[in-house]
């Protein structure tokens, strides 16, 4: 099997991290993945925001724990978080940012970090609590967040022999 398909079956989210800070080199080389992901018509009207201070992401956590009414989320206390956002007004700013965040998460695998999808802004970021952490992050206020990356490494290894299953047909 060749090493992209093999990155593609492999891939697993991680929900425990160790307490272990990811290189700016491998944030790096990580956003440049989700900077070449497509994007509709080509308009990259998307902005990424990486944050590894542990301090400011349980910010942004506990003031989603709030809004939303869920004592104690921590988003898996996750080493780095990258937030792509999309200002409001992209025909396309949904898919874009689910298109970066997946080659986000593939990026991520390849270098031994685990990931996970964090989705609970999309409904909530001008909830004023919430604004004001993203002020503080500087993510545009014409912007919003549909998901999120946490990113660290594995605790433990992510089980690999999992099952996908779903219907496909092929027409000749």
């Amino acid at each position: 099997m060749n090493a992209v398909m093999e990155h593609l079956l492999t891939r697993r989210s991680v929900r425990a991290f160790e307490k272990r800070p990811i290189g700016r080199e491998e944030l790096e080389q990580i956003v440049k993945a989700a900077l070449y992901a497509p994007s509709g018509r080509g308009l990259q009207t998307w902005q990424f925001t990486v944050v590894r201070d542990t301090g400011k992401i349980q910010k942004l956590a506990n003031a989603i724990g709030k809004e939303l009414g869920r004592d104690g989320y921590d988003m898996y206390c996750p080493m780095a978080l990258i937030i792509p956002s999309n200002e409001k007004s992209s025909p396309f700013g949904k898919e874009d940012n689910a298109c970066a965040l997946e080659n986000i998460f593939l990026a991520a695998h390849s270098f031994g970090i685990g990931s996970v999808w964090i989705n609970q802004l999309q409904g909530i970021c001008d909830a004023p609590a919430i604004r004001a952490v993203l002020d503080e992050l500087e993510i545009p206020a014409d912007h919003v967040v549909y998901g999120m990356a946490a990113l660290g490494y594995p605790a433990e290894a992510p089980n690999k022999q999992v099952v996908k299953t779903g219907k496909v047909r092929f027409i000749d």
